[in-house]
């Protein structure tokens, strides 16, 4: 079963009505007597400038054609940053395909390019993360900073399950609810771009019943791409690594994204991954 677009569209803004404090905007916030938290629908078209029902059909998604006029004055009155505007559009104002379900998709394949490149980058940690924040490719640094993934059946090669599941990948970050909340924006990024794939309902079900951690933080609704950042890692091995990350959308598949960690020169942090890649046996597969 797919995800349901109209209840996602309808939680989405209710989300970010919430966020809205009404003394921030010029309205009255009448004693702190609000039954809701953040505006009500009838600020927010007032602040929009569309009417009531204009805004509650959108909300509850009673059609699933709005101009973009109405789209970006909502936007603005709900102050979308463009990665929630484009998840807003994406659910509004689905294209023909997606109203006709997609269906189950395609398996995602790694180009040999690709995975060359992976091998070539031997002194950082780098991976691609498909759809459903499914590992397709590592190289033997990013094996021996996270896991060993080619030791994992294909369905555990998943970004999502490993930080709700595994209790190792749990240990692995110092900050380990940045790192779920992280993962947890980036799958409905991912779900809102394919609302029609029942793959992704059913990861979002199996974790939403395996993982209370992650019933809470998908109510949060939160969005986020990646693009770069940086966690710090507790490795068993070699202690502390404060690394930065790069994120690549791929051009010609942009359900695919490449990330490359990076260290500062002369840290001890460059000085801990050295030592880590000095220790990865060579015959430890890279894929």
């Amino acid at each position: 079963m797919a995800l349901d677009r109209r209840a996602e569209l309808g939680d989405f803004l209710r989300s970010r009505r919430a966020r809205l404090r009404p003394a921030e905007l010029g309205l009255p916030d009448y004693g702190g007597r609000r039954r809701v938290p953040g505006l009500r629908r009838e600020e927010l078209a007032r602040l929009a400038g569309v009417s009531v029902d204009h805004y509650v059909r959108l909300e509850q998604g009673r059609t699933l054609h709005f101009s973009e006029a109405v789209l970006d004055a909502v936007a603005r009155a709900l102050r979308l940053d463009p990665v929630e505007r484009e998840h807003l559009y994406r659910l509004a104002r689905p294209r023909p395909e997606q109203e006709r379900g997609e269906g189950t998709p395609e398996p995602q394949r790694v180009r040999a390019g690709l995975r060359r490149l992976l091998d070539s980058a031997a002194d950082v940690p780098a991976y691609i993360v498909g759809r459903n924040t499914d590992v397709l490719a590592w190289n033997r640094l990013a094996t021996a900073l996270i896991t060993d993934f080619g030791a994992l059946p294909p369905r555990r090669r998943n970004l999502a399950r490993l930080v709700f599941f595994d209790e190792g990948t749990r240990a692995l970050y110092a900050d380990w609810r940045a790192k779920a909340r992280d993962v947890t924006a980036y799958l409905r990024l991912d779900a809102g771009r394919h609302p029609g794939d029942p793959s992704t309902a059913a990861l979002v079900d199996e974790l939403s019943s395996g993982s209370p951690d992650f019933r809470d933080v998908w109510a949060e609704h939160r969005l986020k791409d990646k693009t770069h950042g940086r966690y710090v890692y507790l490795h068993p091995l070699v202690g502390e690594l404060d690394l930065g990350f790069e994120a690549l959308r791929l051009p010609d598949d942009p359900d695919q994204v490449l990330i490359a960690h990076t260290v500062e020169e002369g840290s001890p942090s460059q000085t801990a991954l050295r030592l880590l890649s000095a220790w990865v046996p060579e015959s430890l597969p890279s894929r």
